[in-house]
């Protein structure tokens, strides 16, 4: 059941600082700059607060890959620390995309990181990620809307907003999603920072992010056996073999801003 989360926002509030926290979601996977890097939601909300307030910072945590085990271990206390004036969380779907998942235990873990962020910063942020349509992620739906009904409960009882990309439709379009079918392109990431900017109380950049798109012509079947194979190959079996040998894209790799400093775009 979907939980109604209120609290009260401040119209057109001047934040100093923000910290991300999570996995490849805001890392910005598959945002890319012409150099190869990522940007990605994160960074677009940064440079739109970064505008309205002279001297803001901004750290990005998030490594791709990571589960919520790791997420509290490796980036909960170094954010709590920073004591920034906005800090977003968004994890624990690594968890649910897992051959086995113990949903128990991915809500404890939650519960531990929220209880952690909030009291450190004025405002702590939180999401019910977008999913798209498709039989790889339905088999693992009821574990993401229990994922969520927890954000939902965690948020109503610790102050934090909910950002719910999960029930945009323009976000459930596969046009949104990269050939991976597990991440943004860069315009689901502009679509989620506009998300996140109004959740926040500012004025909305935007107000059709929602918006489902227009209605595209639907490729032939030929056309979606290639893509399928392709996706098979170069993605879904990679992906697969990593979760099923417990490696991870992100092993060994940094946070992508891992001080709170002024952000420069």
């Amino acid at each position: 059941m979907r939980v109604t989360i209120s609290v009260a926002m401040q119209t057109n509030p001047t934040h100093t600082s923000l910290v991300a926290v999570g996995d490849s979601f805001t890392e910005g996977m598959s945002d890319l700059f012409p150099d190869g890097t990522y940007r990605g939601w994160a960074d677009l909300l940064a440079a739109r607060m970064a505008a309205r307030a002279p001297g803001f910072r901004y750290a990005n945590l998030a490594v791709r890959g990571k589960l919520i085990r790791q997420i509290v271990d490796e980036q909960v206390d170094t954010a709590a620390a920073m004591q920034a004036d906005v800090i977003t969380l968004v994890g624990g779907l690594n968890d649910a995309l897992r051959p086995k998942c113990d949903v128990g235990r991915v809500r404890a873990l939650l519960e531990e990181a929220v209880g952690k962020l909030a009291p450190s910063c004025k405002q702590l942020v939180m999401m019910r990620s977008p999913g798209r349509q498709g039989p790889v992620l339905e088999r693992f739906r009821p574990r993401m809307e229990a994922l969520f009904a927890c954000v939902d409960e965690l948020a109503e009882r610790h102050g934090a907003l909910v950002v719910d990309l999960y029930g945009a439709p323009s976000l459930a379009d596969p046009r949104m999603w990269d050939v991976d079918r597990l991440h943004l392109t860069a315009e689901g990431h502009r679509r989620v920072a506009e998300a996140v900017w109004q959740t926040l109380g500012y004025d909305s950049e935007d107000t059709g992010w929602r918006t489902p798109l227009p209605p595209a012509v639907p490729p032939g079947w030929a056309a979606r056996w290639a893509a399928d194979a392709r996706f098979a190959r170069q993605h879904l079996l990679p992906w697969i073999g990593r979760r099923l040998t417990g490696r991870s894209s992100g092993d060994g790799l940094p946070p992508k801003r891992p001080e709170l400093s002024p952000y420069e775009g």
